[in-house]
């Protein structure tokens, strides 16, 4: 018997559906894909789920539901400008979109055409008054894991890649929004502070200034944690066996005054409330040793059903691809038979799915009482 053989032994037989990737399916009409967000923010649907039933609200109707002592975490990513447009050194265009930095001027990337770029290939992004290339980089190697390339980048003097990227780069849309008329400042939250994530931490985007202060007036706190969004979030799932998936590391901090804030809801009865499923991995992965402590570094926290909750109460997130690693993370917070019954309603209901669509309210009360366990 194999560990994973075994793993799966030690789960009950009503388990064993959860594990199945195709159990994870579902329809969605690609007219329900948002290609552009509503306008203000928070005018955006919300679907409530509560105990037993559910509700169809709008986003800004959080002022009412949400109670004084709860805590909003929110993750204060600002996505970089990361899909840049270049070119080989022999003139063939590609396309890459960055993901990290791992060591000084050498980043991980998404490349197209990927099977063309290979070790040693030269590429050049934009060019100067002289005609000359604004930044060059080398494929230096494959990365495995990812399906991407490691790239030493080398810039001009007095550079940086992040400062020639907010020059020649673009806001990395998901491939499934094909036709926006989105501006920039859209897919950022309107508390985004920390550059560094290739994808947007989608929940936040439907918070307004104005709505923040309302809830802050109400006597809702609010604490950030960073994590930088990276290919770990958005990798599908493609072993039928969920238990065989591997996350990729996303690095996450967890500051002392977010542990501090989260510790004095607790104890005053007050519910924790993560602000979209990055939210939900910077928290719980900082809390694996069996406390919540402050954190900084990569978790590769993968959370499926059968999951120990050590943190989070409830959860704010949006309507999540087929098959994918964050439809497991809701999943495990409320059984996977009622979210999928969920997106099917929906999906009648004219929702809004993906990034630029509507969102969800999971409370507390919606929880699952799930009887396995992760082992």
């Amino acid at each position: 018997m194999t560990s994973l053989d075994a793993l799966t032994a030690q789960l009950p037989a009503d388990a064993a559906p959860d594990l199945l990737l195709e159990n994870y399916n579902y329809p969605l009409p690609e007219s329900l894909i948002a290609q552009n967000p509503v306008v203000p923010r928070d005018s955006s649907r919300l679907l409530v789920v509560e105990a037993t039933q559910h509700q169809h609200r709008q986003f800004c109707d959080l002022e009412q539901i949400l109670r004084p002592g709860d805590l909003l975490v929110l993750n204060n990513t600002r996505v970089m400008p990361a899909r840049l447009y270049g070119r080989k050194s022999n003139g063939t265009p590609v396309e890459i979109l960055l993901l990290e930095e791992q060591i000084p001027d050498w980043w991980l990337a998404l490349v197209k055409p990927g099977k063309r770029l290979k070790p040693g290939a030269r590429l050049e992004f934009g060019e100067d008054e002289a005609g000359q290339p604004l930044l060059s980089a080398i494929v230096m190697s494959v990365d495995e894991a990812t399906g991407g390339r490691l790239l030493q980048f080398m810039p001009p003097e007095g550079e940086s890649v992040l400062s020639l990227m907010s020059r020649l780069g673009e806001l990395p849309l998901p491939p499934y929004i094909t036709e926006s008329q989105a501006a920039p400042e859209q897919y950022q939250t309107v508390y985004a502070e920390h550059s560094g994530s290739a994808a947007a931490p989608t929940a936040g985007l439907h918070f307004t200034p104005e709505l923040l202060e309302r809830l802050k007036q109400k006597g809702v706190e609010q604490a950030f944690v960073t994590l930088h969004v990276g290919v770990g979030t958005f990798r599908p799932v493609e072993a039928e066996n969920i238990l065989e998936h591997q996350m990729h590391g996303e690095w996450v901090e967890v500051p002392p005054e977010t542990v501090a804030k989260i510790a004095v809801t607790k104890a005053r009865g007050g519910r924790v409330f993560a602000v979209g499923t990055t939210s939900v991995r910077s928290l719980e992965g900082a809390a694996q040793l069996g406390e919540l402590r402050p954190y900084c570094g990569k978790t590769m926290l993968y959370i499926y059903p059968g999951y120990q909750w050590q943190v989070v109460d409830g959860l704010i997130t949006n309507f999540h691809l087929p098959k994918s690693s964050l439809l497991m993370l809701v999943s495990a917070l409320i059984g996977r038979e009622r979210l999928l019954a969920l997106y099917q309603l929906a999906i009648q209901e004219r929702y809004r799915f993906y990034s630029f669509g509507d969102a969800m309210l999971v409370l507390p009360e919606a929880r699952a009482e799930l009887t396995h366990r992760e082992t």
